[in-house]
């Protein structure tokens, strides 16, 4: 049996398409050599190579860019009452399971959010109850437009309800393909203009009552089945981080 592999993240690169992009400086072999031979007081015409180091890259980034986790942290500092945890502080359990990919991008319009009902029905489709530690994959086609000015404005996300209700089946990671587990900022800023105040983040806020985390920017949802693989999120370890990024990759037994 072999295991077949997908990348379900998006790269770090300069001038991506998302609020957090990061800054990459790239040095190549020879910028690299005279970095070095200058750090160390070198003549880089002595190297083993004469002028040619190792190429390298320094990048300034915030915890949310590219494809990342958020931790309960960064919701509010507190969950049901307790010290919320850090991203170095989630369970590693939390972020290793068997996927289940629930495709919204043809049943929900652009901000239109998904409820307890849509998410009940959606697994009763596939045939699916929800175990604990179960990994949710919510496509909501924000995905198809990656790269591309539009991307911070589609999808859809999910109510506090229905996290609330995910979190009784014991769901700990829920994963969108869009900007934010949460309707477009657009349409948030636009609700709490309007005075709606419980429109803007219910799913981030949402985790202050119940403890969960989940991780945005999660794509390449529609290769997958609906059930049947394995996903792994490992976030980076920053201490004391409200989030952090991660290599997101399913595993699939042929």
């Amino acid at each position: 049996m072999a295991t077949r592999f997908i990348d379900l993240s998006v790269p770090l690169h300069n001038f991506a398409s998302e609020f957090n992009s990061p800054e990459i400086t790239y040095w190549d072999h020879r910028d690299f050599a005279f970095r070095t031979a200058s750090k160390w007081q070198l003549d880089p015409a002595d190297f083993p190579e004469p002028y040619v180091g190792s190429a390298g890259e320094e990048l300034k980034l915030a915890a949310h860019a590219g494809t990342h986790i958020d931790a309960p942290w960064h919701f509010g500092p507190t969950t049901a009452g307790q010290p919320a945890k850090t991203i170095d502080e989630v369970p590693l359990e939390w972020c290793f399971g068997n996927g289940i990919m629930l495709d919204f991008s043809a049943k929900k319009g652009t901000a239109e959010p998904i409820d307890t009902a849509d998410l009940q029905q959606a697994l009763a489709e596939i045939d699916h109850t929800l175990e604990p530690l179960d990994i949710l994959l919510l496509r909501t086609g924000a995905e198809d437009y990656w790269d591309t000015p539009a991307y911070n404005d589609m999808g859809t996300g999910l109510t506090a309800d229905a996290i609330v209700w995910l979190v009784e089946q014991g769901v700990r990671m829920i994963t969108t393909d869009a900007f934010s587990l949460d309707i477009p900022l657009k349409y948030m800023a636009e609700k709490l203009r309007n005075g709606d105040k419980d429109g803007f983040f219910p799913a981030h806020r949402i985790g202050r009552e119940v403890e969960y985390v989940h991780a945005e920017k999660v794509v390449n949802l529609k290769a997958l089945p609906s059930k049947g693989f394995k996903v792994s999120l490992f976030p980076i370890k920053i201490r004391k981080g409200s989030g952090a990024w991660c290599r997101a990759v399913a595993m699939i037994d042929d």
